[in-house]
């Protein structure tokens, strides 16, 4: 699950409404880069009621990337990628990432382990916010960098390949034994104290765990458990351009 604050953020975009639904943005480029030397599949997942884009998912051979328009109009969701694919057609089963077996996801998100980026479009004023999310675990390392937008744009990411130095029980292998990906706590072990749930789904009892803390030492700027804070603030007004970088 992702962070209930940094959802928060996000679903400032709602706020107002109103006002905001008929207002047409400033014209806003998506580019998902694939830095990797590998291919990935990049999956979209919108928020509730709001556009499924460039149809949830495609594919990006090594070294390249796909540029799209945003829309012109309030919008929120994730992106993420997703690593050893083999399909046909609309067809897809990936090792990390998965999203029910579809190239186009549809609306669906992946299954954990996978790092996310998680942004929000055209709210309060046409602000931009955006963060990096290993509360799902970490499959490839990502940033999320904006061009040319007003005010305190910083590059957020989790750069590094945690696949390296995931702790043992936390590591996802494939049938041949390499590490594919670092779960979280809560996909490993399944308990309520480490899903922030029920007894534990408040900033009062959802705390830090020793896997989270691996997490954050690692990525110090992406958020780590349900209520975890950004180390990193930022109001970003209007930028032209919101790029989504994998192995960055």
């Amino acid at each position: 699950m992702a962070s209930p604050k940094l959802l928060l953020v996000l679903a400032t975009s709602l706020l107002g409404c109103g006002l905001l639904a008929a207002a047409d943005y400033a014209p806003m480029t998506l580019t998902v880069v694939n830095n990797c030397p590998f291919p990935v599949w990049p999956g979209i997942q919108a928020n509730s009621g709001h556009d499924v884009l460039e149809g949830g998912g495609f594919f990006l051979q090594a070294l390249s990337h796909k540029s799209f328009p945003a829309p012109a109009h309030p919008w929120s969701g994730r992106i993420w990628a997703r690593t050893g694919c083999a399909g046909a057609g609309a067809q897809l089963r990936c090792a990390t990432g998965d999203c029910g077996g579809r190239l186009q996801c549809g609306g669906l998100g992946g299954a954990a382990p996978a790092t996310l980026a998680q942004v929000s479009l055209h709210h309060g004023g046409d602000q931009t916010s955006y963060g990096v999310s290993v509360v799902d675990g970490f499959n490839v390392g990502l940033s999320v960098t904006p061009h040319e937008g007003r005010g305190n744009c910083p590059v957020l990411g989790c750069r590094r390949n945690l696949t390296a130095t995931c702790p043992g029980e936390l590591q996802l292998r494939s049938p041949a034994g390499s590490v594919l990906a670092c779960r979280s706590g809560c996909e490993a072990f399944r308990t309520d104290e480490l899903c922030c749930r029920n007894m534990y789904n408040s900033p009062r009892t959802c705390r830090a765990s020793k896997y989270s803390e691996f997490f954050k030492r690692e990525c110090p700027q992406a958020f780590t458990y349900a209520h975890d804070s950004p180390s990193l603030t930022h109001e970003c007004a209007a930028p032209r351009e919101l790029k989504v970088i994998f192995c960055h």
